[in-house]
């Protein structure tokens, strides 16, 4: 995954997480494995995630997107809308998720868009819609995640910022 800039966070989560000398773009990145797949976070905010990822290199035997890419896209931009949701002071853990497959991509990038259906102070769930370069929706996903508090050994990536 390429180089995050701050400009897709809001300026009030970007100085909260500064504040406790947090690298935000560490912590809320897609990981190694969103990494691998070549996720990328295209706007982040509790209220809207979406992210990106190419077909090729993420294909089922038949050539087609395979099932699990679009779960982990999912997950990732969920998981992220919900980190959001719940501040500097939550980690959000996900305990469900559900991916309805409604047509393959064969190339391009497909685009995931979470938005939330429940943001409350223990839980999150977010709906995940992927879309292939024609718009057409590929894949449909919610994600329910457990918000509970930041315990030391969490490995959370702290960096001092200067």
């Amino acid at each position: 995954m390429g180089e995050q800039q701050q400009g897709k966070f809001p300026q009030d989560v970007i100085d909260e997480y500064s504040a406790l000398g947090i690298d935000l773009v560490a912590l809320f990145s897609a990981g190694h494995l969103g990494t691998r797949m070549g996720v990328e976070i295209v706007e982040a905010s509790a209220e809207r995630v979406v992210g990106t990822m190419p077909v090729e290199g993420n294909t089922q035997p038949y050539g087609l997107l395979h099932g699990g890419a679009s779960a982990v896209l999912a997950e990732t931009l969920g998981s992220l809308g919900s980190m959001l949701h719940g501040g500097s002071t939550k980690i959000a853990v996900g305990v469900d998720l559900n991916c309805t497959h409604h047509r393959g991509a064969r190339s391009g990038l497909v685009t995931g868009v979470a938005t939330p259906v429940h943001r409350g102070r223990s839980t999150a769930t977010y709906e995940i819609v992927i879309t292939d370069d024609t718009d057409h929706r590929v894949c449909t996903a919610r994600l329910t995640c457990l918000l509970r508090d930041v315990k030391p050994g969490d490995g959370i990536p702290a960096t001092p910022t200067s």
